[in-house]
């Protein structure tokens, strides 16, 4: 640890200013969370701790601290505490706090998404479906799945055995004949009677005992069926029961790995390598793996691996369902961990860091999927960091550029505008921080308006001191834009951010993309093959989607909401009874020609114009 002398302006004022003696005797010894400040008010770290007294005060007996907490102490000039009821309280705030201040001292875990799950819905004929979000009491859900292709494939494979119908209730409710997926044989027919309530429902039961795992329950009830539509010669039923356990039998050994572990059970490992930690989390449910997810821990740095899995622990079982073991890697403090989450979880939790056999097994595992996660981030942010100094010699923009906003505007003949933003920092795209922005009050197709209003909303923060800065702007569009975007930072009084017009050239080609700056007559053309331009490219390309992501969303909702009183030969009434028919405009845009004939008023040459006028692209 650096000498006084040599500590920051800052560091010398916290230390003077706090009187940390003081402070820790008015402490209670008492559950609660504790944030560590700095001289401007920054939140340096949050802890949660059983007793706050104590927990403080180890922080300020200077010959136990290590190099890291040494220079974060060193940098504190305020604590705040909050008392809480209990320890799970306490936890839960300081999971809170963490991600909503990103304290510079704490390990992060960003998780974006929620994980997904397969839905069978409480409806009378039961619907299957993928569902992201809120759990509630209606639906049975089966999950959580570590990515969504686990999700689809489930559902696809269980169509091909069980036949359940993935309609939307909407459509359900309103077909006349039976869709596309009853003639290929992934769905019974329920919408239009071609099955019995009965037998659906044995098909949906089915499915939630496979899904629960008792796959030879499942078997011995479908050959049982079998068996008695053969007694009672009704082969057809039996050929039907005899094709469902065969492809019962097949999706057995597809769908999921064996794991021979019978039970719930999340494995957790951790590879580190350089500084840099990946938690790999492995999902098994009822003997059955679902398949892993990677994390990458922020401000780890000085940290072991014991910290880095008790983080994720921490974080990631107050957002997510835990099972009742966990296989983790050495995590201190372990029963008292287990305790924590048992409590907040509402069930007993077993962390289980000693593992032998099969589980010791599947714990290697998961640690070398770390490992080698680790190995692939590291070769693509080398790859990324090549990329990003191509660009900055290329440019001229200087050794401190990171962080890269870039903006694209997207309509359909000035309808529905929408502009994005997109975020690159720390050599990767952080999804997180995208924006999209709705333009409106301006001439339909006036590009170069467009872009000063979201450059305006985007950037008027940033002027307040509300926003990241950032190192430098891409826009997609060549001089003009490239006007609209100086005049905007002018305006605001920005000054110091590098801003890079990106102009797809003569032949509008890839690989002859035109980068125009600021301070040049003339464009910079690199070669279809320089490192540069494979990430001015990269992020522009993310910008182009996203934005078209927007526009096609805000245009179809504005089609749906004004389609009908745009058809000719629709009036009030017929409007009326289109929607009573089928639910909403939704249901209307679901409906054929021939459900939409069979209302009142509708025939058949006007369904058909109906029909051609909401489908129009």
């Amino acid at each position: 640890m650096p000498d006084d002398d040599n500590k920051p302006v800052e560091a010398v004022e916290a230390i003077r200013i706090f009187d940390a003696e003081a402070f820790i005797a008015a402490l209670p010894n008492l559950p609660g969370v504790y944030r560590m400040l700095d001289a401007r008010d920054g939140v340096l770290y949050v802890g949660k701790a059983r007793d706050l007294k104590k927990r403080v005060s180890s922080y300020f007996q200077r010959t136990a601290l290590g190099p890291r907490i040494a220079m974060m102490v060193s940098q504190v000039a305020k604590t705040e505490v909050t008392v809480t009821r209990s320890e799970v309280e306490a936890l839960v705030l300081e999971n809170n706090l963490i991600k909503s201040l990103a304290p510079r001292y704490n390990i992060l875990f960003r998780d974006d998404k929620s994980y997904p799950y397969l839905v069978l819905s409480g409806a009378k004929f039961s619907r299957l479906g993928f569902h992201r979000g809120a759990l509630d009491k209606e639906n049975r859900y089966f999950g959580p799945f570590p990515h969504t292709g686990a999700v689809r494939e489930s559902i696809q494979l269980l169509q091909r055995v069980f036949r359940i119908r993935t309609c939307e209730d909407s459509t359900f409710h309103n077909r006349s004949r039976p869709c596309l997926l009853y003639q290929i044989k992934r769905c019974s027919g329920p919408c239009v009677g071609l099955i019995e309530e009965k037998d659906y429902a044995a098909d949906v039961a089915d499915a939630r005992l496979f899904l629960d795992g008792r796959s030879d329950d499942v078997l011995h009830a479908i050959e049982a069926r079998m068996n008695a539509a053969a007694e009672a010669l009704d082969f057809e039923h039996a050929a039907i029961y005899r094709d469902q356990m065969q492809a019962l039998a097949r999706m057995s050994q597809r769908q999921y790995a064996d794991t021979g572990l019978e039970q719930d059970i999340d494995v957790v490992a951790v590879a580190h390598e350089g500084g840099a930690f990946c938690v790999n989390l492995v999902m098994i449910r009822s003997g059955r793996q679902l398949g892993d997810r990677c994390l990458f821990p922020q401000n780890a740095q000085g940290r072991g691996p014991e910290e880095i899995v008790l983080a994720f622990l921490m974080q990631h079982y107050l957002d997510f369902p835990a099972p009742g073991m966990i296989i983790v890697d050495a995590v201190s403090d372990i029963e008292d961990a287990a305790a924590i989450l048992s409590t907040h979880c509402g069930h007993p939790i077993r962390l289980l860091a000693h593992a032998a056999g099969e589980r010791r097994a599947w714990l290697d595992m998961a640690r070398e999927n770390a490992r080698h996660a680790l190995i692939a981030r590291e070769a693509q942010a080398s790859n990324q960091e090549g990329r990003l100094a191509a660009l900055r010699e290329s440019l001229g923009l200087g050794d401190s550029l990171q962080r890269i906003e870039c903006f694209d505007i997207s309509h359909t003949q000035g309808e529905a505008t929408v502009a994005s933003c997109v975020v690159y920092d720390r050599l990767e795209m952080r999804r997180g921080e995208y924006r999209h922005f709705n333009i409106k009050d301006l001439t339909p197709g006036d590009d170069y308006a467009a872009m000063k209003q979201v450059l305006v909303r985007r950037y008027s923060k940033l002027a307040q001191g509300e926003a990241v800065t950032p190192d430098l702007l891409l826009i997609d569009g060549g001089k003009g834009q490239l006007g609209v975007a100086k005049a905007v930072l002018e305006e605001l009084g920005l000054i110091g951010i590098a801003v890079v017009g990106v102009a797809k050239g003569p032949e509008r080609k890839p690989g002859l993309e035109e980068l125009w700056l600021l301070d040049k007559a003339d464009p910079v053309i690199l070669g279809h093959d320089h490192p540069a331009l494979h990430l001015v490219q990269s992020i522009r390309d993310e910008a182009h989607r996203f934005a078209i992501t927007g526009h096609r969303a805000q245009r179809g909702k504005k089609r749906l909401s004004s389609s009908l009183e745009g058809i000719e030969g629709i009036g009030a009434k017929r409007r009326r009874s289109l929607l009573a028919r089928f639910g909403g405009l939704r249901g209307v845009m679901g409906a054929s020609v021939d459900d939409l004939a069979q209302v009142e008023g509708i025939s058949k040459k006007l369904a058909e114009k109906i029909h051609r006028e909401l489908h129009a692209a």
